[in-house]
């Protein structure tokens, strides 16, 4: 890994220059406009605070009674970064400089991983371009969550299965076990991703018989830590568990879904009435189990309908212009008019209200919206760039699969919810490779010009 510092050419210089402009541009944005925070920064920083003044795993208000849900709601590893940040300094700017440095490096050494692939810095134009058109990058680096912090994890699992995958020395898959319970600790969103990630191991493993014993390290020891975090939260709120949030989404992942099909009304309602019923009951563990079963009842009561729903909207994702995201980062748009039913205000609710006068409005009102289709027609390039990618015989079959199995992933599990930032832990991963087939695309140009102008002569 040291590699990455050798050989700093003056194209990587330029690369980071620009990298640098970018995030600097961005920086300024947020202290003009202070929308630095979203709806779950406040129990990062109320836990790291926690942490800080008492050493207590707390996501909630401490002046607040108590409630176990806050006890786990939030995965330890990020809390501490700000904790530690907080001991020199309680601020949140010094917070976002650095952060802005991990997306300088999370950029750079996603670019020095697919060289392992054939990527070469004389394309730099394109991955650049892949990454300036995608905002969701600079917006999350500036907001107070730890999604930058879940990319870096992602893009150090797959430097180190590249590695695996192309050297065959199990160092790198315990390097990928490493990374990955990093990854589990900023956001519980990898947690099953542990147990698919030990079942693979164990067969490659089984394969290479003499290496079995290394296999069954590197493939057991994500799963002890996650055992051993779930019993220590057991300890803490009495029921076996990894995270509080997979109960919160059970039955939030609907929100949106009746908001589609029945009105915004209706999921209000819905909402409200499901989170009342879950607070009603006394324990944590029956809180718990009822929101889980909720959310499979819910799903067996529509399940063709949902899952369609789900599959859309999780591709959607894939081109997504994020451009709520930049309202709310820039001010236009606040997370209370985002979940108002009563603000009826996107594209499509104007278009369907009031037809193509609608969309005259909403146009006027939005003048970011050529940067919005800027955005769009780069991320639909970036897509069939992933497609060219998915058919690449260029490339190891194991890599494709594996890379477009952990994109499937990330999209898949956010779904519904449908936001740009549950894309960012592989949105880099994704951009390297379509742009490494770009790339492929104008070498196969320029050697067919070569062999042309050679038979001319």
């Amino acid at each position: 890994m040291l590699s990455i510092f050798k050989r700093f050419n003056r194209a990587d210089i330029v690369f980071v220059l620009l990298l640098l402009a970018a995030h600097v541009v961005f920086f300024l944005i947020a202290l003009h406009d202070k929308k630095i925070y979203n709806g779950d920064s406040h129990e990062y920083i109320y836990m790291a605070t926690n942490i800080k003044n008492q050493c207590w795993f707390y996501a909630g208000n401490p002046a607040l009674p108590i409630q176990e849900e806050y006890m786990t709601l939030r995965p330890p590893a990020y809390p501490l970064f700000l904790c530690l940040v907080y001991f020199f300094t309680v601020n949140n700017w010094v917070v976002l400089i650095l952060q802005n440095c991990l997306s300088i490096f999370n950029i750079y050494f996603l670019r020095h991983s697919i060289r392992m692939i054939g990527y070469s810095r004389k394309y730099d134009w394109i991955f650049a371009a892949f990454v300036l058109f995608y905002p969701s990058q600079f917006i999350n680096t500036n907001i107070i969550a730890p999604d930058l912090f879940l990319q870096t994890a992602t893009i150090f699992y797959f430097y180190f299965f590249l590695r695996f995958a192309i050297h065959n020395k199990w160092r790198y898959a315990l390097g990928m076990s490493i990374a990955l319970m990093l990854g589990v600790m900023i956001k519980p969103v990898l947690y099953p991703v542990v147990f698919f990630h030990a079942v693979v191991l164990t067969f490659v493993g089984i394969a290479q018989y003499k290496a079995f014993f290394k296999a069954f390290i590197a493939a057991v020891f994500p799963v002890i830590v996650v055992m051993s975090y779930g019993y220590v939260n057991s300890i803490r709120t009495g029921k076996l568990h990894f995270s509080s949030t997979q109960s919160f989404n059970a039955t939030f992942y609907y929100y949106n879904f009746y908001k589609d099909t029945k009105g915004v009304d209706s999921a209000a309602y819905f909402l409200h009435n499901e989170r009342a019923k879950i607070a009603g009951l006394k324990t944590f563990t029956e809180r718990y189990d009822y929101a889980n079963r909720r959310g499979v009842e819910l799903l067996k009561q529509n399940f063709g309908p949902f899952v369609w729903y789900h599959l859309v909207h999780s591709l959607k994702m894939l081109i997504d212009p994020g451009k709520a995201e930049m309202d709310m980062f820039t001010g236009k748009l606040t997370l209370a008019k985002l979940y108002n039913p009563n603000e009826r205000t996107g594209f499509f609710d104007m278009y369907k209200e009031r037809g193509f006068d609608g969309v005259e409005d909403y146009m006027s009102r939005n003048p970011t919206l050529p940067l919005t289709f800027a955005v769009l027609i780069v991320n639909l390039l970036r897509l069939v760039g992933l497609v060219m990618f998915a058919f690449a015989k260029s490339i190891p079959r194991r890599i494709r699969l594996f890379t477009l199995s952990m994109i499937a992933y990330c999209i898949f599990i956010a779904g519904a919810i449908e936001n740009p930032r549950y894309f960012m832990p592989v949105s880099l991963i994704a951009m390297g490779c379509a742009a490494l087939m770009y790339q492929s695309l104008l070498q196969r140009y320029k050697k067919r010009k070569v062999v042309i102008k050679a038979e001319k002569y």
